[in-house]
């Protein structure tokens, strides 16, 4: 058997081994490696798919955003146009409504649109979502602003309404206050109480003085009103002809409140002597008690439904008469007189011959004040028990049981109110002066007024 020799085989062998290394040696240094390359490809090709999904989905959400966007815009337009049409019915406006009306319909077939798109999946906004979502918003925000315009047209319309109103219930109070203002001067001239019509002896009441009471405070109040107008005109120091009269020194609340100290004046001198039958007149006989209350009353109707200056023309020898000319010389001074009329001449011809004054606004005012004191005092003996008067001296304490304060009976403002309000927390208010007295009925009792010093309050 023959023997295989080495050298013959070897070196077949040594060109495999030296081929397998050097395309180990290549694979290694290049590093390629066919399966990872394939993986790869697969994760390229996956994070493709989902970003394209992505897309899909944002551009899917901006198609919904921008159709939403338009339904809402044309829902602001059938807004606007319906308030359009609200406004154009009042005042109609035939052209306003048909421009509203077409505006609605249009509207209305853009919402038609945009359903039938979204039922079936067809969407086309040029020139994209973005620019349709901007456009919308242009459109709802001049849809909004054309709303407010409307509604502020309407409420400058209602406004205007509303000052015609006011203006035509200013003019309705006007008259009415005129209206007023002139039975009240046919109540002060004639002296006609509804409340005294057909009114019997028999049938008094306190009521019936209390009404004739509340007429003649009020006719005092008119003729003192007149009289501190007419010393302001003529320069008249009002501080020191009040301090004449309350010799007291007072500290009044307001500047006005010195007022309450003339008229406490005016009621002094045209109540002094209420109590005397005869009012102290001179020469001036009473019948005898048993038929005093049928005379007064018979003096009262006499005078009631008549003119003061009227009754004075017709009887100026008349204990009325007589009346009026002494309070008249005692409530105006001769002074007062010559400021106020140049010179003293209706005051001379009143004491000589007894003529009164025709054309004087301050007499005719007085001669009503002096018929409403004549006829309560008239009024008062007609009753049985005879009414009685009284006042307040200062100093006193405070009791509503007698007294009210004149500050709340002519509260006219809110300072008045504050006025009233900080008396009614004084603990003891005290009483400066009496402004119009009391009376009482019987058992009835029909408060004075007074004015409430602050300076006595102060000093306690």
């Amino acid at each position: 058997m023959e023997s295989v020799k080495p050298s013959a085989v070897t070196p077949h062998k040594s060109k495999l081994a030296r081929t397998l290394s050097k395309v180990l040696r290549v694979k290694s240094m290049t590093g390629i490696d066919g399966l990872e390359n394939v993986k790869v490809d697969v994760n390229l090709n996956n994070e493709g798919n989902m970003r394209n999904k992505e897309e899909e989905e944002l551009k899917k959400k901006m198609v919904i955003e921008a159709l939403l966007s338009k339904v809402f815009a044309s829902i602001s337009t059938i807004k606007a146009s319906y308030a359009q049409l609200q406004y154009a019915q009042s005042p109609y406006d035939p052209d306003g409504i048909q421009d509203a009306d077409k505006f609605v319909v249009s509207e209305l077939k853009v919402l038609s649109e945009l359903k039938q798109c979204w039922f079936r999946k067809q969407f086309d906004f040029d020139p994209s979502p973005e620019g349709a979502i901007v456009a919308s918003e242009s459109k709802e925000l001049k849809s909004v602003i054309k709303t407010y315009r409307i509604m502020g047209k309407k409420l400058e319309s209602q406004a205007r309404v509303k000052d015609s109103e006011i203006m035509f219930l200013k003019e309705k109070l006007e008259e009415a206050n005129k209206q007023n203002k002139s039975i009240e001067k046919r109540l002060n001239q004639s002296g006609l109480l509804s409340s005294l019509d057909n009114l019997h002896i028999s049938g008094l009441s306190p009521t019936h003085f209390i009404s004739v009471l509340r007429h003649t405070v009020k006719s005092i109040r008119s003729f003192v009103k007149l009289l501190v107008n007419e010393m302001r005109s003529a320069g008249w120091d009002i501080d020191a002809s009040v301090n004449a009269i309350i010799k007291e020194n007072v500290v009044y609340w307001k500047e006005d409140h010195k007022c309450f100290a003339i008229e406490s004046f005016v009621c002094r001198e045209m109540f002094d002597s209420f109590n005397f039958p005869n009012f102290n007149l001179p020469n001036e006989s009473i019948p005898p008690d048993r038929n005093k209350t049928q005379f007064f009353f018979a003096r009262f109707n006499e005078l009631k439904s008549v003119k003061a200056k009227e009754f004075l023309a017709f009887k100026p020898k008349s204990p009325f008469a007589k009346f009026c000319k002494v309070k008249y010389l005692r409530l105006v001074h001769p002074k007062m007189e010559a400021s106020f009329f140049g010179d003293m001449k209706q005051r001379t011809n009143m004491v000589n011959s007894g003529e009164f004054p025709d054309d004087n606004k301050l007499f005719t005012l007085f001669c009503e004040m002096a018929k409403r004191v004549w006829l309560l005092h008239c009024l008062a003996f007609s009753f049985e028990p005879q009414v009685e008067i009284f006042q307040i001296g200062k100093g006193c304490r405070f009791s509503d049981v007698y007294m009210e304060s004149v500050v709340n009976v002519n509260a006219n403002d809110d300072d008045d109110d504050e006025v009233a309000a900080a008396l009614a927390v004084e603990s003891e208010p005290q009483v400066c002066f009496t402004v119009v007295p009391g009376f009482k009925i019987g058992k009835t009792v029909l408060q004075c007024q007074v004015y409430l010093s602050q300076l006595l309050q102060q000093q306690r």
